[in-house]
């Protein structure tokens, strides 16, 4: 497993783990409009790597609109890509503002518990 390195001082830690089948991204702390960039530098590159890419959310402990976004975003150029984007370990207050914002929709069917 590898991890990403954060910026100092930065709110979202990312430890990537890749198996034969998919790649699995383990976010923890927060993804807000200060951590965004690294979220999306760091997934952006391993969605041509793979076929299916394992976001594990269990750690996260808050998401605002702009990390809304970025999940949008990768779900966006997973998709375009062939590349299956599973959002994973998803806490209550995730999963209602996913549904809350409608969003949920897009992750239907992709909202697992465990790996």
């Amino acid at each position: 497993m590898a991890a990403t390195p954060a910026p100092p001082g930065s709110e979202l830690k990312l430890e990537i783990e890749t198996t034969l089948d998919r790649i699995v991204v383990r976010c923890s702390g927060r993804i807000t409009a200060t951590s965004v960039e690294l979220l999306l530098t760091s997934v952006r590159p391993l969605i041509l790597q793979t076929k299916q890419i394992a976001l594990d959310l269990a750690d996260l402990s808050y998401l605002d609109s702009s990390g809304l976004g970025a999940l949008v975003q990768l779900w966006a150029a997973a998709k375009q890509a062939g590349t299956e984007l599973t959002v994973v370990n998803l806490n209550k207050r995730i999963q209602d503002l996913l549904s809350l914002s409608n969003l949920a929709s897009i992750f239907e069917g992709r909202q697992k518990s465990g790996l």
